[in-house]
């Protein structure tokens, strides 16, 4: 029987990079991001009663100064953790190009006058308002 003998090619490690990578992404459908925490809705402030999150209050900060609401008028209807698929936070708009990769973030609805405004946030960005939100 013969021996083999293998260089160090650099292939092993890079074999090794791609089993890791692609056994850790799974057969979930990627068109959907996957709540980790969906919140009931409540007064002013987080869905559990605690303080807002510095996320949440400056969405509703905003949602105050676009509809002229007070702060305490606007209900956290949810908060859900979230990963979108692209650098557009589920907010794509047309003629743009965004980043090809995974951003954890938030999907925050506010509520005031029985209106719901959706928020997005993620990476280092801001919650801003989406109006259409494409995911």
């Amino acid at each position: 029987m013969q021996r083999m003998r293998f260089r160090r090619t650099g292939l092993v490690p890079a074999a090794l990079v791609a089993v890791v990578v692609l056994t850790g992404c799974g057969a979930d459908d990627p068109a959907e991001p996957e709540p980790t925490m969906s919140a009931s809705p409540s007064g002013s402030g987080s869905p559990s009663g605690t303080p807002a999150s510095p996320t949440v209050s400056a969405a509703i900060a905003d949602l105050a100064g676009r509809t002229g609401a007070s702060e305490e008028q606007i209900t956290v209807a949810s908060v859900e953790e979230v990963t979108w698929r692209d650098g557009s936070l589920g907010c794509a708009q047309p003629g743009y190009s965004y980043t090809q990769a995974l951003v954890d973030g938030q999907r925050i609805t506010l509520r005031v006058d029985g209106v719901d405004y959706e928020y997005h946030s993620g990476g280092r960005k801001a919650p801003f308002w989406c109006e259409k939100p494409t995911q």
